[in-house]
């Protein structure tokens, strides 16, 4: 028997966001492999399969890409359903390319269901559009990061190009980020926000400007997944910020 191989999106971490297709695979899976930061409210949704915990967290040991993609072909071709859980939208920054094309080699078929990323999530919950008229008609979803052997990361010539910007896992490199945006142009006074764990209860929310970044980053408590947002559509959020929270829990306002 060979089943099928389910590239699930957890959404930006609350239950609720899951889309109701990811959460009857969830009830259905024989075994699930999971990310590191899926909550424990969305691992609960796991009836009956098995749960295997193959995240990937800066800075700690990880379970390696290749060793990921041969467990999920040997476990497709012992059970019908086979979830590999991972945060946010499996297509964007989630490696599900190298899976897909791992197991679609082994003739092992492969669905995708889309999750809510974290960068619309937390436009959400900060009432704010990425996107304005005569504001921002361009958004950037990108990351710093590139892996060893891979091929250089023009992630500054796309953030400089972009009206408002989305970067994810770049908590730890916020002063270099800072530095090269406005050694290329970007003026020192962009609003930048910085957002962890959005949508969940202890979600934070950091507003300020861009040569403050690395600042406002050293605010937050980082056990969450972090994003950082800037462009001139968030001069509105952060002034609201200032009235009320739009955060369940800590919001700070800081120049």
């Amino acid at each position: 028997m060979t089943g099928t191989v389910y590239l699930v999106g957890a959404g930006p971490g609350a239950a609720d966001l899951l889309t109701l297709r990811a959460a009857r695979l969830l009830e259905r899976a024989d075994v699930v492999f999971h990310d590191a930061l899926v909550p424990r409210e969305i691992l609960a949704l796991i009836s009956k399969g098995k749960r295997i915990e193959v995240g990937k967290r800066s800075g700690r040991y990880a379970t390696a890409q290749t060793f990921i993609n041969k467990r999920l072909a040997d476990a497709a071709r012992s059970h019908a359903i086979v979830v590999r859980l991972k945060g946010g939208d499996p297509m964007l920054f989630g490696r599900a390319q190298e899976e897909i094309d791992y197991l679609a080699a082994r003739n092992i078929r492969v669905e995708v269901v889309p999750g809510v990323t974290a960068a619309l999530a937390a436009a959400a919950e900060l009432k704010l559009s990425l996107t304005a008229r005569g504001l921002s008609r361009s958004v950037a979803f990108l990351t710093t990061r590139t892996a060893p052997g891979r091929r250089r990361n023009d992630w500054l010539r796309v953030a400089l190009a972009a009206d408002a910007v989305a970067i994810y896992m770049g908590a730890g490199e916020a002063a270099e980020i800072s530095r090269a945006l406005t050694a290329g142009g970007k003026p020192a006074s962009t609003p930048v926000a910085v957002i962890e764990s959005a949508t969940l209860p202890g979600a934070q929310c950091r507003f300020g400007t861009l040569d403050g970044l690395a600042r406002l980053v050293s605010g937050v408590s980082a056990t969450g997944p972090v994003l950082l947002l800037l462009g001139e559509v968030l001069a509105a959020a952060a002034r609201q910020a200032g009235r009320s929270a739009p955060f369940p829990s800590i919001v700070a306002s800081t120049k």
